[in-house]
């Protein structure tokens, strides 16, 4: 280690010094030598004498690093986790290795996923907005297929959320969280070259390549022919850091979100993006808590309990955030919630695919008076026609 080497080679130059400085008045003139050395010397330069050059790779396959089928980062020959001191006592030189591979992005054959994003999501000072589906089949912009297929857009898609936010002068960020991996032929992904006749000749070498793959195309031909509806063997590549709804929630936080310049942040979360809030905040309270204003979730399945929320995380939520619920009661009236965090009201439907759409004006007016509130530092409230319902009722 670095600093273990300075200790050893300081250490006794400072013994030897107080040794002859015991001596007398004739030895002291001998140190006048010893400090000029001394003071020429340059420990940074010393520890790095026998020290290699920070020249790594730029790429994962360079430093012989993949993820495999789980989504784990693993060596490609020894199948081994990341080894740190992959150089012993070299601290330095490990440590920079190790922020070197932290750099390396994504490669062209990695998997990726993506989100949709305003123009101004990133730069608007005032307001963003963050939409998260639930699970299931679902992708980005999507709140129900089942609704885009049997009803219409507005009530199965974010589309009226999208609009209604650039319109009020919001920037708008887009979640992917079901996008967590990509499934490919498992044939395809351990095909391996041969190394056996690598020194044959050319001609020989490509003759029975000709032949190998004849043979190969009339097999999958009478396997087409015996079998027509025989599915291929598939396996699942994790995506890095966007393995689950979880994961891709606090990477998009991370890269994103926490990056924009909105003073007020604003979530809207159905179903199993509720539970990817909660564990959003879990992970990231204190960031959360400085940059949302307001969350609205709609028939959330999180619960505080299972996700060890503590005490601090449940006040936020009774504070800041409203679930709107499938219910038979009219939208906005009260329902009564087993667990300590948010408030509970109607969506105004029992379909729990319906709640997003069937409380769409509702949410907007939550977050309009949620902004409010903040500027003057009072609580925010729900009203529904002349009814009004404060958040120390629910």
């Amino acid at each position: 280690m670095s600093i273990s080497l300075s200790s050893l080679i300081f250490l006794p130059i400072w013994i030897n010094m107080a040794q002859i400085q015991q001596g007398g008045p004739n030895e002291k003139e001998k140190t006048t030598p010893l400090k000029d050395l001394l003071s020429r010397i340059d420990l940074n330069e010393l520890m790095k004498k026998d020290e290699p050059p920070f020249d790594f790779p730029d790429t994962l396959e360079g430093f012989e690093y993949a993820f495999n089928e789980k989504g784990q980062l693993r060596h490609i020959k020894t199948g081994e986790p990341f080894v740190f001191n992959y150089r012993e006592d070299l601290h330095r030189w490990n440590q920079k290795r190790y922020e070197a591979l932290g750099e390396v992005d994504a490669t062209e054959s990695e998997p990726k996923s993506f989100i949709f994003m305003s123009e101004d999501a990133l730069t608007n000072p005032q307001k963003l907005m963050v939409l998260i589906h639930g699970s299931g089949v679902v992708r980005a912009g999507q709140w129900a297929r089942r609704l885009i297929i049997n009803e219409d857009l507005d009530s199965g898609t974010q589309i009226p959320f999208i609009k209604r936010a650039v319109d009020e002068g919001y920037g708008v960020i887009v979640l992917n969280p079901n996008e967590n991996y990509i499934e490919v032929e498992k044939q395809k992904m351990h095909k391996q070259s041969s190394s056996d006749g690598t020194d044959e000749p050319a001609g020989k070498r490509e003759r029975k390549d000709k032949v190998s793959k004849e043979t190969k195309k009339r097999r999958d031909f009478y396997e087409k022919y015996r079998n027509p509806q025989k599915e291929k063997e598939m396996m699942q590549l994790f995506i890095r850091e966007n393995g689950s709804p979880e994961e891709h929630a606090v990477y998009v936080w991370d890269h994103f979100i926490a990056q924009a310049a909105a003073e007020n942040v604003f979530f809207v979360a159905h179903s199993y993006g509720g539970l990817a809030f909660v564990e959003l905040m879990i992970q990231r309270e204190a960031d959360v808590k400085s940059k949302v204003t307001a969350v609205a979730l709609t028939d959330s399945v999180h619960n505080v309990w299972h996700q060890e929320a503590g005490k601090s995380i449940r006040e936020w939520m009774r504070e800041n955030c409203c679930n709107w619920v499938s219910s038979s009661e009219p939208l906005d009236t009260s329902v009564e919630s087993m667990l300590p965090d948010c408030p509970r009201v109607s969506a105004g439907t029992d379909r729990h695919e319906l709640t997003s759409w069937k409380s769409f004006p509702s949410i907007f007016k939550f977050f309009a008076e949620a902004s409010e509130a903040k500027s003057s530092s009072q609580k925010p409230t729900l009203t529904r026609r002349s009814h009004r319902i404060k958040h120390e009722e629910l």
